[in-house]
């Protein structure tokens, strides 16, 4: 009799399972890719980038102008249209941005003497505000973060030039003698940094670019291109890559280049 009520129990069980496999395989839903878009969210979310993006006039030199293309700055300057960044790089440096404020939050609470995002002396023609001024046994030091990718952070073994000649600015208009480039792997998160000494005479160059530059500006004189166009690495994120290419390679003038295009 035990037997018998084992079998059933036993056959019952099967049966179960059979109709649990055969409903499950009708009412499964078939996600194909046929089925589907192609893209949903990300399509939404560069979108909201590229919304973000306006362009604007250009009415004073940055620090972070220092090193750059004098073209570039010259095209932002009368505002010319540029093409629109792409989401990934906005989203990149968004992502450089949080890293900053990290770095922010760490040396508040290390206790040291930290000043965060101070704005330059006011002057005539340069705007800028460094990322943080520290006091370390007594010391002032000018911090300036900067955050790469691990293919270039693997390859650092001293501070990029513009970004040296960023600090300088910063060294020069705080009138203090050292600076600290903090360069952050976003990708690892590894840390390298390098000590700066102000140069008087690197300075002035660089503040005398400018006042060239703003001459140019002025008398609607088109700079010429950089060197090494278009493989500069600044030539393949331009944003006036187009209207540069049309230009010329040499000085032109504004107004006579406008007419030209009509």
């Amino acid at each position: 009799m035990a037997e018998t009520v084992n079998v059933m129990l036993l056959d019952c069980w099967i049966a179960s399972l059979c109709w649990n496999v055969e409903m499950s395989k009708r009412y499964i839903p078939t996600f194909q890719p046929s089925n589907l878009p192609t893209t949903l969210l990300k399509e939404l979310i560069d979108k909201f980038y590229l919304d973000q993006q306006r362009d604007k006039e250009q009415t004073r030199f940055y620090i972070t102008d220092a090193g750059k293309c004098p073209r570039q700055i010259f095209f932002k300057f009368k505002n010319v249209p540029r093409k629109k960044m792409d989401p990934r790089i906005l989203r990149i440096y968004e992502k450089g941005e949080y890293l900053h404020r990290n770095i922010f939050n760490i040396l508040y609470r290390l206790k040291i003497g930290v000043t965060t995002e101070v704005p330059i002396p006011a002057q005539e023609i340069v705007g800028g505000r460094a990322d943080a001024i520290l006091c370390i046994n007594n010391e002032n030091y000018v911090l300036d973060i900067k955050s790469i990718n691990s293919m270039v952070f693997r390859n650092l073994t001293e501070p990029k030039e513009e970004n040296v000649y960023q600090l300088q600015l910063y060294l020069h208009y705080f009138n203090i003698k050292k600076g600290i480039l903090l360069y952050i792997d976003k990708d690892q998160q590894n840390i390298k940094e390098f000590f700066v000494n102000y140069d008087e005479k690197l300075a002035g160059t660089l503040i005398n670019d400018f006042n060239e530059l703003k001459k140019r500006v002025e008398t609607n004189i088109v700079p010429n291109r950089i060197p090494e166009y278009p493989q500069n690495w600044q030539c393949q994120y331009c944003q006036f890559q187009e209207v540069c290419g049309m230009t010329g390679e040499g000085e032109v003038s504004w107004e006579k280049f406008k007419e030209k295009m009509g």
